[in-house]
């Protein structure tokens, strides 16, 4: 028989328990010990290795210091360096602890030098000043000690700690060897290639090039003020970067160009311990040249003009015209423009200074005081370089050069046909019951005239009779939009677009009627010239949009830009900005007719041209003075150049503005020619011819 028994437990499961037990007690133990050794770790680090740690860290910062790049150039048509940079040695000292190390004060709370540091920093100074005493150019200035503590600039008053401080620009090639060789003697010791700007001393369109200062003190710019801006952002490209030392345009094609010509900024990677000193150079990136802007400024014709301009002044003052001398006539200004591409070839502000006054270590008080009146584009803006014996400065009225245009506008109106005959009696009558009156220069009295003869006779009285009374006849105040819609299709009040800097739109009076006296008085005055300012360029845009028949060009100052090797990387073709289609054929005829002003200055002139003189008046002490000026373009039917000038307080402008003229348009014929021939070169194969029939007796061997 089977018998039941109960199996017994393993032996093993009580021992099984236990073990499990003690691992769990062992793995609670070490986690306990293991984040007690983790906090007490973070305690030393925080607390004992905290402050070590940071400096550390805070040694790994870096700065990056910007290497200035070397300034493209401005070059004349033909390739002539009118603003230029040339490469000099420079030699920069980074501070190191041992120059910069400081003691404070515990009474007074000030720090200042330790005696060791102090004595290292004029040790360095004595040490750079024997050398280059001994290695520098004889002739050349001598720094004192007591100038290089000054631009170590110890206590950092004007550099950050870990900036290079410049101490000696052009450096010779002995200190450059010298220094080189022995720079471990110097700590922080770098010589740097910088850029120095010169300006051609034949001062060749001076005020059109413009000028440089340093970036510093270049803040007024907005172009500037938005450079720091954008300097001041996290992750900004440190190659745009400026220094504070860096020059930068200020006036003039070279603030224009700005960022062609500078190139692109190079810096240092350099890092620096909590005090804010260089550690080391972490990393070196080289600048940039900048490109080079080539001018359609002709150097030769531009200089013709600016002597032009100058022996007229004189002329004016020691030779009787209508009567009298004219004293008072100081200044002038000229643009010449080519029709068909818009090339500016000469613009001239008279009188001109040397640039190069910018570039010197510093502009004292006389210099400025000789420059103050002079320095800015007469030609684009109203300040002018300096100012008539009356205060009268470069934007005048337009006087009876706007008489082309009125005709223009009475003509597409449909006030008259090309055929009309007026009547002229020196006077026209206007406003309620006729009591205002308009007449002629002089009181003349022109008789029958067709409208091509009222321009040429200039007179008055037609174009008030016929176009500035007949405007307000036919739309009432709103003709004074009417005559604004037609002034700026031909540029006058708008801006011409040439680019430079601080341009001038004009001033335009015809809108202020009630300084007119009535609307229609405006309209009056407005057809003879006498309600709007211009600028010479405005006045030479003007010319050309007449040349050009109702096409108005942009006046171009660059025609290419190249960068350093000489490739072309941007070029500029014509370019049109507006272009009036409404007026006939006949009326461009009628109006080239016409500008056929008697100006003995051209009698000998070899081409048939098209041009129109004008006398602004303007008040100065009590009295009217008159202001010359004068607008031309040449052939008359197939048109090359225009050209603008103007004389304040000149006198008529057929005997002051227009011998400048004549000058500017023989020089652009010297050099390129009116016809497409320049005369140079009919001059150069006449020689040739001559030389080679000289050079056969010449060459006869000798005999005894």
């Amino acid at each position: 028989m089977g018998v039941f028994r109960k199996q017994a437990s393993p032996p093993e499961e009580k021992d099984s328990k236990s073990s499990l037990g003690l691992r769990l007690n062992v793995f609670f133990f070490s986690t306990f010990v293991i984040f007690c050794v983790i906090i007490i770790r973070l305690a030393v680090i925080q607390f004992v290795e905290g402050p070590t740690l940071t400096e550390v860290e805070t040694s790994r910062d870096t700065k990056s210091v910007p290497l200035a790049s070397i300034r493209g150039g401005i070059r004349a048509a033909a390739g002539e360096q009118i603003a230029y940079s040339t490469s000099v040695q420079t030699l920069y000292v980074t501070l190191t602890k041992e120059y910069t190390a400081k003691a404070l004060d515990k009474e007074t709370g000030i720090s200042s030098l330790k005696p060791e540091a102090r004595a290292n920093a004029y040790a360095l100074a004595n040490n750079l000043v024997a050398k280059f005493n001994e290695y520098g150019d004889p002739n050349g200035e001598k720094l004192t000690v007591n100038e290089v503590i000054n631009s170590l600039d110890l206590y950092f008053k004007k550099y950050s700690g870990y900036m290079a401080r410049k101490i000696k620009s052009g450096l010779t090639t002995k200190e450059i060897a010298y220094f080189m060789e022995h720079k471990s003697e110097f700590p922080g010791l770098e010589i740097v290639e910088e850029g120095v700007r010169h300006y051609d001393k034949d001062t060749v369109a001076v005020q059109t090039v413009g000028y440089i200062k340093p970036f510093k003190s270049s803040n007024t710019l907005n172009i500037y003020k938005n450079i720091q801006s954008a300097m001041k952002k996290i992750g900004a490209d440190p190659g745009l970067n400026y220094k504070d030392d860096e020059f930068v345009g200020f006036d003039g094609l070279e603030l224009q160009y700005q960022r062609e010509l500078r190139g692109k900024n190079g810096y240092q990677v350099i890092s620096v311990n909590p005090q804010n000193m260089a550690e080391k150079v972490e990393e070196v990136v080289p600048p940039v040249k900048g490109n080079d802007i080539w001018m359609t400024i002709d150097k030769n014709v531009q200089l013709k003009t600016e002597q032009a301009i100058t022996e007229q002044i004189n002329w004016l003052h020691r030779n009787s015209v209508q009567g009298k001398t004219h004293p008072d006539a100081k200044t002038g200004y000229a643009v010449a423009m080519e029709v068909d591409t818009g090339n500016i070839v000469a613009m001239a502000s008279m009188p001109d200074y040397d640039t190069n006054v910018w570039t010197a270590e510093k502009l004292d008080s006389d210099t400025w005081n000789k420059i103050m009146g002079n320095y800015q584009n007469g030609t684009i803006t109203p300040y002018s370089s300096g100012l008539s014996g009356h205060g009268f400065g470069s934007t005048v009225l337009l006087g009876s050069t706007i008489k082309p245009l009125t005709v223009l506008i009475g003509l597409n109106e449909g006030f008259f046909s090309t055929s009309y005959t007026y009547t002229d009696r020196g006077i026209a009558y206007f406003g309620k019951d006729d009591k205002s009156s308009v007449r002629n220069s002089s009181g003349h009295v022109y008789g029958p005239m067709r409208p091509a003869k009222a321009i040429e006779d200039s007179s008055n009285v037609f174009m008030v009779d016929m176009i500035g009374k007949k405007l307000y006849e036919k739309y009432k105040g709103e003709g004074i939009n009417i005559w604004d819609k037609y002034m700026k299709e031909f540029g006058l009040g708008v801006s011409t677009q040439s680019g430079l800097p601080n341009e001038y739109l004009g001033q335009i009076n015809y809108t202020d009627t009630k300084a007119a006296g009535s609307a229609q008085a405006a309209l009056v005055y407005a057809s003879f010239g006498q309600q709007g300012r211009y600028t010479v360029l405005q006045l030479a845009q003007y010319a050309s949009t007449l040349a050009n028949e109702g096409v108005r060009i942009k006046p171009q100052l660059v025609s290419k830009i190249t960068d350093s090797s000489g490739k072309v990387v941007k070029k500029f073709e014509r370019e049109v900005l507006d272009e009036v289609t409404t007026f006939d054929k006949s009326y461009w005829r009628e109006i080239k007719k016409g500008m056929n002003s008697k100006v003995s200055a051209f009698a000998d002139f070899p081409y048939d041209f098209a041009r129109k003189t004008g006398t602004s008046q303007q008040l100065g002490k009590g009295q009217l003075r008159d202001n010359g000026v004068f607008i031309a373009f040449a052939p008359r039917n197939n048109p090359k150049l225009a050209v603008a000038v103007v004389i304040p307080e000149g006198g008529f402008g057929s005997n002051s503005a227009a011998p400048v003229a004549r000058k500017i348009f023989d020089a652009y014929d010297w050099e390129y020619g009116l016809d497409g021939v320049p005369k140079k070169s009919l001059k150069t194969a006449n020689s040739n011819d001559g030389a080679a029939s000289g050079d056969s007796a010449d060459n006869t061997p000798a005999t005894n």
